[in-house]
């Protein structure tokens, strides 16, 4: 398999992952992750990455249950405005009641997000403020890290439910004595998968790319043209 097929690969099968062996990650492996990190593109070469690796178990409850109780307030809303089924779009339609009932069950409840309590590893991803792209840096930092991990056959999962709203990123900073220069931008969960979730359909190239013009498809060649 070549280099890039590898690479491909690693891409393909990176899932996102909520459930995690209780085995200890090792120190090595996760900056191998966060050596991925700061190799990451960014503007003006600022480097406004930093990073909080969190082992401590009591800090990660507490992560967990800001993360739950700002993704239930928010799906809360979602649910009752009607604004859930439409997130889902047309697929929704086609789920037996039971089903809906669990995927929205769990989005309410803020279980969707407070597995963060149960990773063994949180590392969370804060950017100085005076940067001038610093959102857009630390995605492309995070998902260097998370292809690094799946690479090292570690699971990862990207979560902002702690810092959706500002009131819970307040208390994040807090929790972790991050300086008021610094904003918080998500919680990555890191450790060893205990579930394989299955892979979810793409839409094709032909779908989503275009030549030239936005919606041009790319001309179809003649017979016998090169």
């Amino acid at each position: 398999m070549s280099e890039t097929d590898i690479v491909l690969k690693v891409i393909k099968e990176r899932r996102s992952i909520r459930k995690y062996k209780p085995t200890p990650v090792p120190d090595d492996l996760i900056m191998k992750c966060l050596e991925a990190a700061r190799w990451a593109p960014t503007g003006e070469d600022m480097q406004p990455w930093r990073f909080i690796i969190v082992r401590d178990e009591a800090i990660r409850k507490e992560l967990g249950r800001i993360a739950g109780r700002g993704s239930g307030r928010r799906f809360t809303v979602e649910f009752y405005t009607g604004k859930m089924e439409a997130r889902f779009g047309e697929v929704v339609k086609t789920w037996p009641e039971e089903k809906k009932k669990r995927v929205f069950g769990k989005l309410i409840s803020g279980e969707v997000s407070a597995f963060l309590a149960e990773a063994p590893v949180d590392i969370v991803v804060c950017a100085e403020k005076s940067a001038n792209d610093p959102r857009e840096d630390c995605c492309a930092a995070i998902q260097n890290m998370m292809l690094m991990a799946k690479a090292l056959g570690l699971g990862t999962c990207w979560v902002i439910a702690p810092v959706f709203d500002v009131r819970d990123e307040i208390k994040v900073k807090r929790l972790l004595n991050i300086p008021e220069e610094y904003k918080v931008i998500s919680i990555i969960a890191l450790g060893y998968p205990d579930e394989e979730p299955k892979p979810r359909p793409r839409k094709s190239l032909e779908e989503i790319v275009f030549y030239e013009r936005f919606g041009q498809k790319m001309p179809k060649k003649e017979v016998g043209s090169v």
